[in-house]
């Protein structure tokens, strides 16, 4: 019986939907399924059990404080002695903390996986989305990320886990934590919305940003922006959509003021619909957005947000 070990991302209360997903594509290789829980959380070990398809929780101790790559990785190391994956979703933990993991254990990180067609192969997309690469490890671990809008969340209300207690993380004595600046917001996490608003380079400048405000507030949507917004410094980091930012397949995503680069395509066209908004009519966004509105954005923008 094949053995999966899920690292888990946290929050302090819960296992993030990245996780979720990571467990329904671990259900796709074999059926026991570890979940390793890299904080020392009772509310979050407690919700974590009713997980539906996960056999063990790990738990840990030790210098688990800021998720330091460098005191995780060891520990990592130890819970996949006896197993024949190590499983973590896509995002930037799992980045992170991944390579280091793989490298340890002398095998071949496979990233950012959309499906499974056995335990050993593997798709994966390339060329910023525009192919796809099926691949096939031969190694005796394999250590995979995986792409969380390509797998559906794990059912987690019917599970019934059972508890171990795993590793200790010993801290490694050349790094260590200081401190983590997080942005406060009201509205949903990116990768988690139903509904996101994203704003680009034409939207002018960082006070300009403000006018999706209204908009994002009225759908209940979180707020998103291209790489070049970002390096415009319109808005911080962590709102990037996009190939080098993260990958959202929301129900809806608005397209305000963004041309349509292949790199932000690749962050968001598994959306369900694509509305784009774009004073250029040649703008690449609209071969592949399903509603699509040609127009002064300052004009059709505070319009739209009257009318919901």
């Amino acid at each position: 019986m094949m053995s999966i070990l899920v690292i888990a991302e946290s929050n302090g209360i819960e296992v993030d939907r990245g996780t979720l997903s990571a467990i329904t594509a671990a259900q796709k290789i074999g059926d026991k399924i570890n979940l390793l829980i890299l904080e020392d959380s009772e509310q979050v070990i407690n919700k974590a059990k009713k997980i539906k398809g996960v056999t063990n929780i790990i738990t840990t101790s030790g210098d688990l404080q800021g998720g330091l790559a460098e005191n995780l990785a060891p520990l990592i190391s130890k819970c996949a002695k006896d197993v024949t994956h190590v499983l973590s979703s896509a995002g930037t933990f799992g980045k992170n903390i991944m390579p280091r993991v793989s490298a340890l254990n002398d095998s071949q990180q496979i990233s950012d996986i959309c499906e499974i067609i056995d335990a050993d192969t593997f798709v994966r997309p390339i060329y910023a989305g525009n192919a796809l690469a099926t691949v096939k490890s031969l190694d005796k671990i394999k250590f995979i990320t995986v792409r969380s809008t390509a797998f559906q969340a794990a059912n987690d209300q019917e599970g019934d886990a059972e508890v171990i207690e795993g590793p200790v993380a010993e801290t490694n004595g050349k790094s260590s934590f200081v401190k983590r600046d997080l942005s406060e917001s009201d509205r949903p996490e990116l990768t988690a919305a139903k509904i996101v608003v994203s704003g680009g380079r034409g939207i002018g400048s960082a006070d300009n940003f403000s006018i999706l405000d209204p908009l994002a507030d009225k759908l209940g949507a979180a707020v998103g922006a291209s790489r070049a917004a970002v390096d415009a410094g319109y808005v911080p980091n962590d709102y990037q959509v996009g190939q080098t930012g993260k990958v959202v397949a929301p129900e809806l995503y608005i397209a305000i003021g963004i041309s349509g680069a292949i790199q932000h395509l690749a962050g968001m066209k598994d959306s369900k619909t694509i509305v784009a908004i774009n004073k250029d009519e040649d703008a690449p966004i609209f071969q592949i957005a399903d509603y699509g509105l040609v127009g002064d954005l300052f004009e059709i923008i505070p319009e739209l947000s009257d009318k919901i």
